[in-house]
């Protein structure tokens, strides 16, 4: 348990910046590639949507999952409260109150990550379709 205590902030924030740094390399990524494709050079719809949907799902997935890493790292610090409660021969209101407020800090860390991972999903995909639509155009137009 004393080591679930001391290194359960240094995984979840860990875990959760790992996922935040993927979800930002994939998003800038996209965003430079989006800027630069050249829609002609696909003759096939198919291809199309392989290359331009290329790491999305990472970033969904991040945006997806992220609340739950949070959710863990709350419980499990939760957990760790109860834990050193109950190894206490005093029952102490404010110490059960700043150990429940520090494990929801991984709750919003979580939310942190998620929020603009979903944001960006959100945004990449549009511009997907924008570039999806453009493609037809161009081959009604042909």
């Amino acid at each position: 348990m004393e080591l679930l205590k001391h290194y359960l902030d240094a995984g979840v924030f860990g875990i959760l910046g790992l996922m935040s740094f993927v979800m930002l390399a994939y998003v800038v990524e996209r965003m430079i590639f989006f800027a630069r494709v050249d829609v002609a050079r696909y003759p096939d719809r198919h291809e199309l949507s392989v290359a331009l949907t290329r790491h999305l799902t990472t970033i969904a997935s991040v945006a997806s999952n992220a609340p739950y890493v949070g959710l863990l790292g709350t419980v499990l610090g939760i957990l760790v409260t109860f834990h050193d409660l109950a190894q206490g021969d005093q029952l102490n209101a404010s110490a059960v109150m700043l150990g429940l407020a520090l494990a929801l800090k991984a709750t919003a860390g979580g939310l942190v990550v998620a929020i603009p991972a979903t944001l960006a999903y959100n945004g990449l995909l549009r511009r997907v379709d924008v570039l999806t639509s453009r493609w037809h155009s161009r081959q009604e137009a042909a």
